[in-house]
């Protein structure tokens, strides 16, 4: 008996591009569905897009636009305007809660919701990005002899990713090697573990 092929019968996309801009960062997000088998304009059954500017020194947005390329309904750009209420809110504890009180269901466009959502974590990676070239920038090579930072200094350090993966818990792997030593920045990738000794 010949084995069954799996038919493709969708396909989404996100996909998030960050740009420095002046004290903030810019972020463009897009969403995209896709019907594989379909040969129409419906090939492409959404298509949107959300431009937002944030503030580097406190996480605010500054500026918001969504965009609709491609959408079922001669309509569905009217909300588009909507997401623009998204100036102000700060990425941080409780957007979430703001996003689905502003923009969930009728309030708003299910999809750039969507994009709205994952919008936090793709700004908060992008903000980790920036300084992090910043800090190359200004160290480019490991520290030598290594440098060994106190505990105080390692939990100011990682306060803002603190408890957000098994790896940066409190107390956790990463600190380890940070107090330890361990240059995140240079040397192999991933970084390697801990020696028995030293953990």
């Amino acid at each position: 008996m010949a084995e069954r092929v799996p038919l493709p019968v969708h396909r989404r996309m996100l996909t998030f591009d960050a740009f420095e801009e002046g004290d903030g960062i810019l972020v463009t997000a897009a969403l995209r569905d896709e019907r594989p088998w379909q040969t129409d304009a419906r090939a492409v059954l959404h298509h949107m897009q959300l431009d937002v500017r944030v503030r580097k020194a406190d996480m605010v947005i500054v500026g918001a636009t969504a965009d609709m390329l491609s959408f079922p309904h001669v309509e569905c750009p009217l909300i588009a305007p909507k997401f623009e209420e998204l100036v102000g809110l700060r990425i941080g504890s409780g957007f979430n809660t703001k996003l689905q009180e502003k923009f969930r269901g009728v309030s708003g466009c299910s999809h750039l919701f969507e994009l709205s959502r994952a919008l936090g974590s793709a700004v908060f990676q992008s903000m980790m990005s920036s300084n992090m070239r910043a800090r190359l920038a200004e160290f480019p090579e490991p520290a030598d002899p290594p440098v060994m930072p106190t505990r105080e200094q390692v939990s100011r350090m990682v306060a803002p990713i603190r408890n957000t993966c098994h790896i940066w818990s409190d107390g956790g792997v990463a600190e380890s090697k940070i107090l330890h030593g361990v240059d995140l920045n240079h040397g192999p990738y991933p970084v390697p573990a801990l020696d028995a000794g030293s953990a």
